[in-house]
C-alpha cells in the first residue's frame, strides 16, 4: 500500500521501516519539529526524521498538520493509508478523510485501556503484568477510533519503561504490517471501543520522577522502572540531586521516618519508606555516572539516620 507515515520517537522508526521492508511504499515522514537537545542544547532531528531521510524519503514538519498548506500537500500524495505512530499531534477531521482508507494509529496499549500520551510507563508503574499494542481506525478524539488488531505482551518482574518500549516497539511494527495487509485484502474488521472501560495517561515531565518517601516502597520501586530510562527518578541527599536507578523492596523498621538511611553497609543502603524500604541498588550523583551501590557508598558519606528529602 501507498502510505504516509506520521511519527516521531524511537518508538516509531521500527514501524515506519518494518512496512517498508514488507513491500509497502511510504511516500512521505510526518514528524515534529527539530529542537534543541542536550546541555548544549543543539538542534537535534527526531528519529522518524533521520530513518526516513536515510532512506530518501521526504520528511516535513508541521507545526500544525492540519494547517491549510500541509493538508494541501498531503492531498497531492494521494496516498492509500496514513500510518501514525506516536506522532504528538491530534489529527482533524479533514486529515483524517484524506486517505482512501482513513488513518491507523499504532498505539502501544491495549485499548481503551491507556488512551493517551505515556502507556507504557505506566503499565509499569502500575504493576500490570500485560500490556500490548494496538492498531485502530483514527477518529476525532485521543485514541478513540475502532480497534482492528490487538497483540498482547507480558511484563517481567523487572520491566522497565525501556525494556517495554523496546519489546512493544517489535510488536507493533509486526501488527502494522498484518493490519495493512488485512486492509488490502479486505479482510480488516473493525470492534468499537468500550468507552466505560477507558482510562487516559498524560504526559509524564522530569517533576513526576520526584520521589515522594511518604509512599510505600513497591509502588516507589515500580515507578523506578517505569521511569527509566525517562525521565528517571530523583531524590536529594545532602543537597546535591540523587538519581535512583534501581531498586528492591525490604523490610522497613518500626518508627523510622520515611527518607531516612536505616541501614548502611559497604554493599547496601536501605531507606525507609511510608510502608517497608527501598534497598538502593543503582544510582547516580549529581555531576557522576551512574553506578552501583557498593561503588557509590566508597566515594560518598552516608550515615544511618541521613535523611533524603
Amino acid at each position: 500500500m501507498r502510505f504516509v507515515f506520521m511519527g516521531t520517537p524511537d518508538f516509531s522508526v521500527g514501524i515506519m521501516e518494518e512496512l517498508i521492508s514488507m513491500g509497502h511504499t511510504c511516500l512521505m515522514a510526518v514528524t515534529q519539529p527539530d529542537k534543541p537537545k542536550g546541555r548544549g542544547h543543539e538542534v537535534a532531528f527526531p528519529p522518524v526524521k533521520e530513518a526516513a531521510l536515510a532512506r530518501n524519503i521526504e520528511v516535513i514538519q508541521p507545526e500544525n498538520v492540519s494547517d491549510p498548506e500541509c493538508v494541501s500537500k498531503l492531498k497531492s500524495l494521494n496516498a492509500e493509508v496514513f500510518v501514525v505512530a506516536a506522532y504528538g499531534q491530534l489529527l482533524s477531521e479533514e486529515v483524517l478523510a484524506i486517505p482512501r482508507y482513513g488513518c491507523v494509529n499504532v498505539h502501544a496499549s491495549l485499548l481503551p485501556r491507556y488512551r493517551g500520551a505515556s502507556p507504557i510507563q505506566w503499565a509499569v508503574i502500575n504493576g500490570d503484568e500485560v500490556s500490548g499494542v494496538t492498531t485502530m481506525l483514527m477518529s476525532k478524539g485521543l485514541d478513540t477510533g475502532d480497534i482492528i488488531m490487538k497483540k498482547e505482551v507480558a511484563l517481567s518482574p523487572d520491566e522497565t519503561g525501556g525494556s517495554l518500549f523496546d519489546k512493544l516497539s517489535r510488536e507493533g511494527a509486526l501488527l502494522a504490517v498484518k493490519t495493512l495487509n488485512a486492509i488490502s485484502k479486505g479482510t480488516a474488521t473493525y470492534e468499537k471501543q468500550d468507552d466505560s472501560l477507558a482510562s487516559y495517561t498524560g504526559k509524564i515531565d522530569k517533576k513526576f520522577g520526584k520521589i515522594d518517601w511518604n509512599k510505600d516502597a513497591a509502588s516507589l520501586e515500580r515507578l523506578i522502572r517505569g521511569l527509566d530510562p525517562w525521565p528517571g527518578t530523583y531524590t536529594r541527599i545532602a543537597d546535591k540531586s540523587l538519581k535512583i536507578w534501581k531498586a528492591s523492596v525490604a523490610a522497613g523498621e518500626k518508627g523510622a521516618e520515611p527518607g531516612q538511611v536505616i541501614y548502611k553497609d559497604k554493599k547496601t543502603l536501605k531507606v525507609q519508606c511510608g510502608r517497608d524500604a527501598l534497598n538502593i541498588l543503582r544510582l547516580q550523583l549529581e555531576g557522576k555516572k551512574a553506578m552501583d551501590t557498593d561503588a557509590f557508598l566508597r566515594g560518598f558519606n552516608v550515615s544511618v539516620g541521613d535523611i533524603l528529602r
